[in-house]
């Protein structure tokens, strides 16, 4: 794949067997990756966790939880696929997956704590879950990652970290190639914080990221870490959905009251 075929990112809306996906097929037919965000469409949990639940660490029945990600799987077209599934512990580690035989290796890795996935070859797929937090997917022509990114992610600046890492596996890139996807997540409006985190948001990514009294813009402080770092606006898309304000459409914590499921960012490349 060689430069030029990585287009600009967009989001389109994908349904399949029942299930809804924010996906971009132009990146898709161009390369073969494929990046998804689910919702709560389709699936079997019930009450709070329904109905596409796809965290395991929740109080839904876990064979709920792994008929779930089985029908996601069927839905994109990866059952052959190896995923993984990282322990998300609000930090900024990052595992990486270089080839195939490393996904075991991965998988361990990630059940110790990470909050970012890079893959760098076909066939493994990195699944996060999210319920108000940022999913974050990053594309470039040779890997991609997918990052989990609350506040303290985007504070510990996660998604340029995992962005630098693609840099690094291949010296002709930079950062004007990378495509940056923002998935559902709590808006403006409803993320209402500290006054102290709120300076402190101020101070880190500047005036920009303030919604008003105690407010932050997450993905305003995402773009503009990633800009710092060469990643141009139109290479950046967010899905603008507030998790809150459409809690019957994504699963979110503050509107449930923290009994919610998740749903997902994921990524994944096929020859």
């Amino acid at each position: 794949m060689d430069k030029a075929s990585l287009p600009n990112p967009q989001l389109d809306v994908m349904q399949v067997a029942g299930l809804r996906f924010l996906t971009d097929e132009r990146l898709f037919r161009a390369c073969g990756i494929r990046v998804a965000f689910t919702s709560r469409a389709g699936g079997v949990s019930v009450g709070d966790h329904g109905a596409l639940n796809l965290g395991a660490h929740t109080e839904d029945d876990i064979e709920h939880v792994e008929a779930n990600r089985s029908l996601v799987r069927n839905a994109l077209g990866a059952d052959d696929v190896t995923f993984v599934y990282p322990l998300q512990v609000h930090g900024d580690n990052v595992v990486c997956v270089n080839e195939l035989g490393e996904a075991a290796c991965a998988q361990r890795q990630a059940d110790e704590g990470a909050d970012g996935i890079l893959v760098r070859c076909v066939d493994v797929a990195p699944l996060l879950c999210f319920a108000d937090s940022v999913p974050v997917v990053l594309v470039s022509r040779l890997g991609f990652a997918v990052v989990h990114a609350g506040w303290r992610g985007v504070m510990a600046r996660i998604a340029p970290k995992a962005a630098r890492m693609l840099l690094e596996g291949d010296k002709t890139l930079d950062a004007t190639e990378i495509n940056v996807y923002l998935g559902p997540h709590i808006g403006p409006e409803c993320f209402e914080t500290s006054f102290e985190l709120h300076d402190e948001f101020i101070r880190s990514f500047g005036e920009g990221v303030s919604a008003g009294k105690r407010h932050i813009d997450l993905s305003r402080a995402l773009m503009t870490s990633l800009e710092e770092i060469g990643i141009p606006v139109h290479r950046m898309i967010d899905a603008g959905l507030c998790t809150v304000c459409h809690n019957d459409e994504y699963f979110s914590y503050r509107a449930q009251d923290g009994r919610c499921g998740r749903h997902a960012a994921l990524c994944f490349r096929k020859e």
